[in-house]
């Protein structure tokens, strides 16, 4: 027997050779390792460093239900190689195990960042075998043995945080027992084998539809954290779960249960599975955010809309409503320009003469619509100052649009034999190069013709598990597309290195770090309810970049002072997304508008390089109160919402700024209207008065 250890960034990393060949995980933690952790029943068998099912191979011992666990071959991997090496971001561990009986040749990655406590890990298959091989499941990620730190039962000092996402309701954290999940301790603990799961999924392709593919595990005992993501924008899965007693983790991207995936692997052929970020510290919920703040940095494509933040105002929300025309637009130009603006972006409708929904897919303006041409349009905006957008969505033709029936089928998905449609649009297959070089030409035409820098790019179907063209699966069909289509925003960014493309499903339901590894930018919701907005943007940073996070401001006609400010709050820490009739409003209220966007411009620089954090928690929809804060260096940025709550004061406590000196001052408004607040530095505690019951401010606190 032979032990690797591995200490990098904070996380210890234990692996165990056997006497068989056969490698193990033992350990992946910032808690140390400690042998009495492991079960003696069973020793360290189930500890795979990789799961991989195969079909037809005999999945032998003692397994229950559809979990993956003694998989085959993965149960009897050997051990090939270990590679522990550098390369321009940190360390670099490959793992290579064998199957001898199918010539199966697996790699398990594990790419460390220096400085951050998160690794990047994937799985690669080469069939070296002389036969087909059908892949069924592979994990990207896998570790038995979450609960081994401290001796409490699992359920009384593990805490499982799982974000539930969904359309006008993204980013909603919600806290778990496990025995609030059904995984209690019902088995002798030698034993701990039962038929049930912790199971989170998504099968298709809006990627958080339900939920987004992160995780959050707490050990109350040992105060340690293990966190997570599937960086995939389609199908993917977790699970926690029990087998010979212990519990463990194993994260994937499409499976054949979960999402109709399967892939005929031929010999001589490699197959990657997704990419995962997985991390622990010792710490909590805050500190996790951080690291993977850092790491959806350290992964994400250099670009100058996150080093500049620009301010971008779009005509849709509580505005518009994809109903532009030239008459409309210019008075909003012109607003727009005047409160400091800096792209002006028009949204859906500008390509058909009246309703649009079932006409997208040809991309050519209406002259109904602008009669002196979409180019009168951006270029009143070019004078203004600012970079005209426009909305699209490339991914979809219309079942109307002229074109639909013109190009071949094999340009849409197919399932049974028939064109898929959703919400009377078709899929189109962005596999099929013809389709590719249809979506380049629409870009080029708009950059072009229309000197468009920026594209708000929504996508508003949900096609299903995918397609039966050129696939061994509809699984496979739908990860071959969605790979191809990440292919071709690259080529996009090559060609067109300062054009900004906003990532965008129906708001935020495709929310994951596949799209934003590419985008520089998130819509994070399309809710038209300000108030509740205020959750969605509380939350944002713990599932994108603050400088990725695209939230609404739009001020309402009907609206007063406070719902103008409050507006402004939700968006001023993170990117503002202004809309609004802003030529319509009081000179109040625009005054408002035009002093958040001036004070935002000011403190950008703070915000793409800084930190977040929250007070009183991560936010709930019916909490009386809201908080988020970003740290940058010796500032804290601080939003504080007051949402009907019969309390009108709230203390927010700062553990990092405890026994320090330092001042608080609210920063905007700067007037400080209907705003009391005291800055304690004994606890490091703000305690805030808002007399209205619907408000919001903005503070800053800096350390002396």
């Amino acid at each position: 027997m032979k032990r690797i250890e591995i200490n990098e960034n904070g996380i210890l990393m234990l692996f165990e050779v056997t006497e068989e060949q056969k490698i193990k995980l033992l350990h992946f933690s910032a808690s140390p390792f400690s042998d009495q952790d492991i079960s003696t029943w069973v020793g360290t068998e189930p500890f795979n460093v990789v799961e991989v099912q195969v079909s037809g191979l005999d999945r032998p011992g003692e397994r229950h239900g559809t979990k993956y666990v003694r998989t085959a071959p993965g149960h009897r991997l050997v051990l090939k190689e270990f590679r522990d090496d550098r390369n321009d971001v940190g360390r670099k561990l490959e793992v290579v195990t064998q199957d001898r009986e199918t010539g199966l040749i697996v790699t398990s990655h594990y790419q460390f960042y220096d400085g951050i406590a998160v690794v990047r890990a994937w799985t690669t298959l080469y069939n070296g075998g002389k036969e087909n091989l059908g892949i069924e499941y592979v994990s990207s990620f896998a570790i038995t043995g979450i609960e081994k730190e401290g001796i409490r039962l699992p359920e009384d000092k593990l805490e499982l945080w799982i974000p539930h996402n969904g359309w006008q309701k993204e980013l909603h954290w919600n806290k778990y027992r496990l025995d609030g999940l059904g995984m209690s301790s019902t088995q002798p603990e030698a034993i701990r084998r039962t038929s049930k799961t912790i199971g989170v999924n998504n099968a298709g392709n809006w990627s958080t539809k339900e939920y987004i593919p992160m995780g959050y595990l707490y050990n109350s005992e040992a105060g340690s954290s293990l966190y997570w993501q599937i960086e995939h924008n389609g199908s993917w899965y977790w699970e926690i779960a029990d087998q010979d007693g212990h519990l463990y983790l194993k994260l994937s991207g499409p499976t054949e249960h979960q999402s109709h995936w399967w892939k005929n692997l031929t010999p001589g052929e490699s197959f990657e599975s997704v990419p995962v970020g997985v991390g622990s510290l010792l710490g909590g919920f805050d500190e996790a955010m951080g690291e993977l703040t850092k790491y959806r940095r350290a992964i994400r494509r250099p670009n100058a809309d996150n080093e500049n933040l620009p301010v971008i105002f779009n005509d849709y929300m509580n505005c518009l409503f994809a109903d532009p025309t030239t008459e409309k637009e210019m008075p909003l130009i012109d607003a727009a320009a005047k409160a400091g603006c800096e792209y002006y972006v028009i949204d859906a409708g500008w390509y058909a003469d009246g309703f649009w929904w079932d006409y997208v897919g040809e991309w050519l303006p209406s002259r109904k619509r602008f009669p002196g041409g979409l180019e009168e349009v951006t270029n009143r905006i070019i004078e203004k100052g600012m970079v005209p957008g426009v909305w699209l969505e490339i991914e979809v033709m219309g079942i109307k649009c002229p074109l639909a029936d013109q190009v071949p089928e094999d340009w849409y998905f197919i399932r049974h034999g028939k064109k898929v449609s959703d919400r009377s649009r078709y899929q189109l297959d962005f596999r099929n190069p013809a389709v590719r070089e249809h979506a380049t030409g629409v870009i080029d035409r708009l950059v072009k013709n229309y000197h468009v820098g920026y594209i708000k790019m929504d996508y508003n179907i949900e096609p299903g598990v995918g397609t039966e063209i050129g696939a061994d699966s509809f699984g496979e069909g739908l990860l071959g597309h969605e790979r191809a289509y990440l292919c071709w925003l690259e080529s996009i960014f090559e060609k067109y290195p300062d054009l900004v493309i906003e990532n965008c499903s129906s708001g935020g339901l495709r929310m994951d770090y596949a799209m934003l590894s590419r985008h520089s930018i998130q819509s994070t919701s399309d809710t038209e309810d300000y108030i509740k907005y205020s959750t969605i943007a509380a939350n944002a940073p713990s599932a994108l970049t603050p400088e990725q996070a695209a939230v609404w401001s739009y001020p309402l006609k009907e609206g007063d002072s406070e719902e103008a400010v409050f507006n402004m709050v939700n968006a001023m820490l993170l990117r503002i997304h202004q809309s609004g009739h802003l030529a319509e409003i009081s000179k109040e209220r625009f005054a408002l508008v035009k002093e958040g966007i001036d004070y935002y411009k000011k403190i950008r620089a703070d915000l793409r390089e800084g930190l977040p954090l929250w007070p009183i928690g991560p936010a709930a929809y019916q909490d009386g109160w809201a908080s988020v804060a970003i740290v940058s260096g010796k500032k804290t940025y601080l939003a504080v919402w007051r949402r009907g709550s019969q309390e009108s004061t709230v203390t927010l406590p700062h553990k990092y700024l405890r026994g320090k000196e330092a001042k608080a001052v609210c920063a905007y408004p700067a007037d400080g209207r209907g705003c009391r607040y005291s800055w304690n530095d004994t606890l490091g505690e703000l305690t805030v008065e808002l007399s209205e019951k619907v408000s919001a401010r903005i503070f800053e606190i800096i350390e002396k």
